[in-house]
């Protein structure tokens, strides 16, 4: 089992992070994360060039990322809230998901063949104003072909309370990690492959 961590926040050790790292403890198989903030991808141009020919004309690490997602079982996007969305840098990140539209509506192909399960993880300082963002990480997910996405994980509140704290927060992430395993055969202690995914040549900080 393979899954793909879209990482939203600015924060290497803030409330998303937390709550990305409970599920990462207990993951099957091997797992890639992405953090927005630290990658080197820059947002959609509106080129056109996938209005006719498959693929990005971005040559950057988008390019490493078109190819594990369409190998991976499973995505999750996780982000803290920004006026009720999802971070800026997330949504560039997504903005270049704008080839598999481009694949379906102008070329009539499937993008991405492989099925797959998506859960969404969110966190934020206010009163639990999530569906904004759920909205539109569930359309990031279904232009990735997940068939099947799981309820969103909140933890509002976190000016006050830590994310790894919220008890209600981390029962949801225990359902995303059953939802994730449902059908794998590899031992929820298997951790082979799994890393952070980085800038070219960079180091954990």
């Amino acid at each position: 089992m393979k899954t793909l961590i879209l990482n939203g926040s600015p924060r290497q050790n803030g409330d998303t992070a937390s709550l990305i790292e409970k599920i990462t403890e207990k993951l099957p198989g091997e797992y890639k994360i992405l953090n927005a903030y630290r990658c080197n991808i820059s947002p959609c141009v509106d080129c056109r060039h996938c209005w006719e020919n498959r693929g990005c004309a971005i040559r950057d690490e988008m390019q490493e990322v078109y190819k594990y997602i369409e190998e991976c079982d499973n995505i999750l996007i996780a982000s803290p809230l920004y006026f009720s969305e999802l971070t800026g840098k997330l949504l560039d990140l997504g903005s270049r998901l704008q080839t598999y539209f481009c694949a379906r509506f102008f070329r009539k192909e499937e993008p991405v063949i492989k099925a797959k399960k998506g859960a969404v993880v969110l966190v934020g300082g206010g009163d639990g104003a999530v569906g904004k963002a759920y909205d539109t990480a569930c359309t990031l997910l279904h232009h990735m072909n997940c068939y099947e996405i799981h309820e969103a994980v909140y933890s509002h509140n976190t000016n006050e309370r830590p994310a790894v704290e919220d008890a209600k927060a981390l029962l949801e992430v225990s359902g995303v990690l059953k939802f994730f395993a449902n059908g794998s055969r590899r031992s929820h202690n298997s951790k082979e492959g799994s890393e952070e995914w980085l800038p070219l040549n960079s180091t954990v900080l």
